[in-house]
């Protein structure tokens, strides 16, 4: 009997000694949850097409200058572009064409009129397939009938300012006075952005357009010739941009204005044939 007793006492010390070996949590003091991963920001733009290359590339620097930022583009013509912020879209930056068209965002109070910047600009150019089906040579032969031509929509920037170079060489004594005439009758689309009218010319669908000469990549100048438009006659484009006033990433958004009209910005936007701001 004793022995037995001995035994179940000696038992009970095992138990109560790997009772107490067992690791429990220090009273009183909390476990240190680990620190949730930073969430990625995303800044979101809304460029008109005819900076697609150059913003696309421009993205890239501001990527690497802000880690854990995601740049989004946005690319349509200026006018579909502040049509969505006059619905209310969400977005962090407005570069436009056209002043026209960034006037609108700020009467809509997307944008606050002291923070417009001109950050480039650009010109107009005619271009036409190097097979040249029409034989066009100069711009007076945009009139010759029969010729196929394709321009961007006057709601378009730059197909306003298409418009602008005819009714100047209408009025020009080198121009007949039909040529403004003769020439519209030979439209036979117009397209609500420039790369729309590029990809008809390079194509081969349309005879001739005109376009900025920023839209003549590598790609597309393999594809197509141009003619020249002379200071007289054409029309340099200004590009403003501003940061959107009810901006989610608002520090963000200056710091993307900011790199536009920084030296290294404008070093890209010469890269892609833009003129200077100033």
């Amino acid at each position: 009997m004793n022995h037995q007793r001995t035994l179940f006492c000696l038992w009970l010390i095992a138990l109560f000694v790997a009772a107490g070996c067992t690791t429990q949590p220090a009273q009183g003091i909390a476990s240190t949850p680990s620190k949730p991963a930073k969430e990625a920001q995303t800044l979101t733009v809304l460029a008109a097409s005819s900076l697609t290359e150059s913003f696309n590339e421009l993205g890239k620097v501001f990527e690497s200058q802000h880690p854990g930022v995601k740049v989004t583009f946005s690319f349509a013509g200026s006018q579909q572009l502040a049509q969505q912020l006059n619905q209310g879209a969400d977005a962090d930056v407005f570069a436009s064409a056209s002043s026209k068209y960034m006037d609108a965002a700020i009467q809509s109070k997307r944008v606050n009129q002291a923070d417009v910047k001109i950050f480039a600009k650009n010109r107009l150019t005619v271009i036409f397939p190097k097979s040249n089906p029409a034989g066009i040579q100069e711009l007076k032969d945009l009139a010759k009938a029969g010729v196929k031509l394709d321009l961007a929509d006057k709601s378009v920037p730059v197909g306003q300012y298409s418009l602008d170079f005819l009714d100047k060489a209408a009025k020009n004594a080198a121009f007949d006075p039909s040529f403004r005439d003769n020439t519209l009758k030979n439209v036979i689309s117009y397209e609500d952005s420039v790369k729309s009218v590029v990809a008809k010319v390079t194509l081969g669908e349309v005879d001739a357009g005109i376009v900025y000469t920023t839209d003549l990549n590598a790609d597309s100048a393999a594809k197509v010739s141009q003619l020249a438009i002379p200071d007289a006659l054409n029309t340099i484009a200004s590009y403003p941009v501003a940061p959107i006033a009810d901006s989610k990433n608002a520090a963000l958004a200056a710091d993307f204005v900011t790199l536009l009209t920084s030296p290294d910005g404008q070093a890209v936007m010469a890269k892609y044939g833009f003129l200077p701001a100033k």
